[in-house]
């Protein structure tokens, strides 16, 4: 007898279905981005920027484990782009998290400082961008 008379049924095999451990790690980690998310705003009216890269932070980690979430990005990308873009830049594989931040402190100080910026605030940040270079070498 040869392996070619054997009938092979593809209905035979069982199917691949998510398990119950990836079903509860999955919800755990969207937990864990409600919660981070939730603490974000919690620290949000202290001073300083501590609140959004908390928030962006669970953003990310709701983004990888839902779907909803992930309809809701889409359509807020189409919406608005340029506010959607460093989330892209921040969920994939290998991102680049100083420059990311480094861009959005720059519009942050655009919105803020709407006139022509201080030398001495041009001198801040050139120092600013030398130190995060040396760190994340």
């Amino acid at each position: 007898m040869t392996l070619a008379l054997i009938p092979f049924r593809a209905e035979s095999r069982p199917r691949s279905r998510p398990g119950l451990l990836r079903r509860a790690k999955r919800l755990g980690m969207m937990a864990l981005g409600f919660l981070i998310i939730g603490l974000g705003v919690l620290i949000a009216p202290l001073p300083g920027p501590g609140g959004v890269p908390v928030i962006a932070l669970g953003l990310v980690l709701l983004l990888r484990n839902s779907w909803w979430a992930k309809r809701q990005f889409i359509r807020a990308q189409h919406a608005r782009p340029k506010w959607v873009y460093p989330f892209r830049r921040l969920m994939r594989k290998k991102p680049e998290i100083a420059p990311v931040f480094w861009q959005q402190a720059l519009r942050a100080e655009k919105v803020v400082l709407r006139k022509r910026p201080s030398r001495q605030l041009i001198r801040v940040r050139k120092r600013a961008r030398r130190l995060l270079r040396r760190a994340f070498r």
